[in-house]
């Protein structure tokens, strides 16, 4: 069976400047190695309709980014930049998102999301970290409104999630866990912050042996599900927590990926899972982490 993996052009046409790490050579290169893998279906999504935004995000925020896209772009907040076209990214983005959540709650296999921008620090009155809507929560709300009941979020992004764990550690139904840098952007993600007993954070210090890193998101992994078995698992993909990638410090190679995602599929065998792309800022090293988490989905 192929394993399909959703995007949608708009994706590419938001441009944050040509200084941005957040560029649309990522995806390109993802795109691109996705088209090379005899394996991988690659699908064109519907842009997302405005009602699964507003289960996560406040329609006054929704409103502004729509404004600011239509008045040429601006600065949102700091880093976190929208052109003319940013609008139309983020509802391509949410559409792929959800396509691959109906693709995966209909059975027929797991799924990917090749998206940007990227979602998880996104709040839900405000966005930053380079992201404007929230995907993953977005996915979760949409997969409970649809009958599922408890959702696993799975983030091994460099950066911790924040906005993700701000919109979901009031809710036990969601369990959040997170391997990051820490300190590091956003400065959020201590192990001590644990919501209602459903998140989970592994906050560790840069340069250690690969093996740490995976050996403790997985002890974390493990921990979580522990006597709670999610009807659905969203993964936060993002590889910047590879070795050599400039806004981070961990030591993961591609391989780890596969590793880490087989254990998941190994541990819940019965379990839709659904990858969305976070960050990653050199794009051939994006595709290739891409292309191991997708190995470990086939």
């Amino acid at each position: 069976m192929l394993l399909t993996v959703y995007s949608h052009p708009s994706c590419l046409q938001h441009d944050p400047g040509s200084d941005h790490p957040e560029t649309p050579a990522r995806l390109l290169a993802v795109l691109d190695r996705c088209r090379k893998d005899p394996g991988i279906a690659l699908r064109q999504a519907a842009p997302a309709a405005r009602d699964p935004l507003l289960a996560v995000h406040s329609e006054p925020y929704l409103r502004s980014l729509e404004a600011m896209s239509a008045r040429g772009g601006g600065v949102l907040f700091l880093d976190t930049i929208l052109n003319k076209h940013s609008w139309s990214a983020a509802l391509g983005a949410a559409g792929s998102v959800l396509a691959a959540v109906d693709h995966a709650m209909s059975d027929r296999g797991h799924a990917f999301a090749a998206i940007r921008p990227p979602g998880h620090h996104a709040l839900a009155a405000r966005g930053m970290g380079f992201c404007l809507v929230n995907h993953v929560v977005v996915a979760a709300r949409y997969a409970q409104g649809a009958g599922l009941r408890h959702v696993l979020i799975i983030d091994w992004d460099v950066h911790h999630g924040n906005g993700t764990q701000a919109l979901v550690e009031a809710d036990a139904s969601v369990r959040y866990v997170s391997l990051h840098q820490h300190p590091w952007y956003p400065g959020t993600g201590a192990a001590s912050e644990r919501g209602v007993g459903n998140i989970f954070n592994v906050p560790r210090g840069p340069g250690k042996p690969p093996e740490l890193y995976v050996g403790d998101l997985w002890a974390a992994i493990v921990t979580a599900t522990t006597d709670w078995t999610p009807d659905l698992v969203l993964i936060s993909a993002g590889f910047d927590a590879m070795a050599g990638d400039p806004l981070g410090g961990f030591t993961l190679e591609p391989a780890h990926y596969t590793d880490w995602t087989r254990r998941i599929r190994e541990r819940l065998p019965a379990v839709p899972i659904v990858g969305l792309l976070e960050g990653g800022y050199v794009p051939s090293r994006v595709a290739d982490g891409l292309a191991a988490h997708l190995q470990g989905l086939q």
